[in-house]
């Protein structure tokens, strides 16, 4: 595996690399930052989720090569694959509420179409394959910090197909040699986060809702904390995963975090503060609470030890950071999308 040093990280460079989801939120950055150093990108999406208006600036590029098509399908996941070095595999139906209210459909993608990549990767040989975990998995464990051995039973349909995600890795490392890799994502947010849909996270529907003067609403006593995490730190880790030693990562699972929680009434402050700069009226917009939702857990705080330690994993971003980085970036999107004053 080829890698350079940047800053003191390892980075994938001069790879074929194959990012399944690529034109979704995290997808897209990956996509972006792989370009930047040099590796001939495959990007996958049915377009379910993602948007093209995300990767629409690398469409022309000769080192850029879009693949329409559905990770259900193992004909299309083994396409897309033949000749890749790495897989990023970030496709997913990625919604707790989602995923209760139409299991069936969170599985095909999230179980099925994994399984799909693993093939791929098996009968393709490809030399790394890094995958989007989640810390869903870690259940009703009320066990802080959230340590990668320690799991609890899963809340929701999308707990349970994250964590057959990390059994069939697992199984595919012991019984066909496949070099796979877990990383479980806590809370990412950032740029290119789709604030509209019917499941979108609570940063951006927090923000949507201040800036339209409207009050957020918090499910649950706002008590409830997260270790939230900027969509750049989610980016390292997918390099350091890929690039690291084999005997290292093969089979692992890695906590993609912060390592600091933040509570829902802590978060939505600093939101309003960051946006009182640019509309002095949000200032007297305040929060309204709901009624806990089904499937959430009270507290997430990851440990990130065991990604420092074997992959020298750094955190670029706090979430406060992240939040500075990427509140323009949601200024500017919903603006543009609110009713103009004449």
């Amino acid at each position: 595996m080829k890698y350079v040093s940047l800053q003191g990280m390892q980075r994938i460079e001069h790879q074929r690399v194959l990012v399944t989801g690529g034109a979704g939120f995290i997808g897209s950055h990956l996509c972006e930052d792989l370009l930047k150093h040099h590796n001939q990108v495959v990007c996958l999406d049915n377009f379910s989720n993602g948007k093209r208006s995300n990767i629409e600036a690398f469409l022309n590029r000769p080192d850029f090569n879009l693949i329409e098509g559905d990770i259900r399908d193992l004909s299309t996941c083994l396409r897309a694959s033949k000749g890749c070095d790495v897989i990023l595999h970030q496709a997913a139906l990625g919604s707790v509420p989602r995923s209760i209210n139409d299991p069936i459909t969170s599985s095909q993608v999230n179980v099925e179409g994994f399984l799909n990549v693993l093939v791929a990767a098996r009968d393709h040989r490809i030399k790394r394959t890094v995958y989007a975990a989640s810390s869903s998995t870690y259940g009703d464990s009320e066990a802080l910090p959230k340590i990668e051995d320690r799991i609890g039973k899963p809340l929701s349909p999308y707990a349970v197909t994250k964590l057959a995600n990390e059994l069939y890795a697992h199984v595919f490392n012991l019984n066909y040699g496949v070099s796979v890799t877990g990383l479980r994502y806590f809370n990412v947010f950032g740029e290119r986060q789709d604030p509209l849909g019917a499941y979108a996270a609570a940063i951006p529907k927090f923000i949507q809702h201040f800036i339209k003067h409207e009050a957020p609403v918090i499910y649950g006593d706002g008590t409830q904390s997260r270790d939230f995490t900027y969509v750049a730190n989610v980016v390292q880790m997918n390099h350091l995963a890929a690039t690291a030693e084999a005997h290292t990562v093969n089979g692992q699972v890695f906590n993609t975090a912060v390592g600091d929680r933040c509570p829902l009434l802590e978060l939505t402050e600093a939101i309003k503060l960051l946006l009182v700069r640019l509309d002095p009226e949000i200032a007297g917009i305040n929060v309204t609470l709901g009624p806990k939702r089904t499937g959430d857990i009270p507290h997430s705080l990851a440990s990130i030890e065991k990604a420092q330690t074997l992959l020298g994993y750094r955190p670029s971003h706090t979430w406060k950071q992240g939040l500075e980085q990427a509140i323009d970036w949601y200024w500017n999107f919903f603006k543009g999308r609110l009713p103009q004053t004449p």
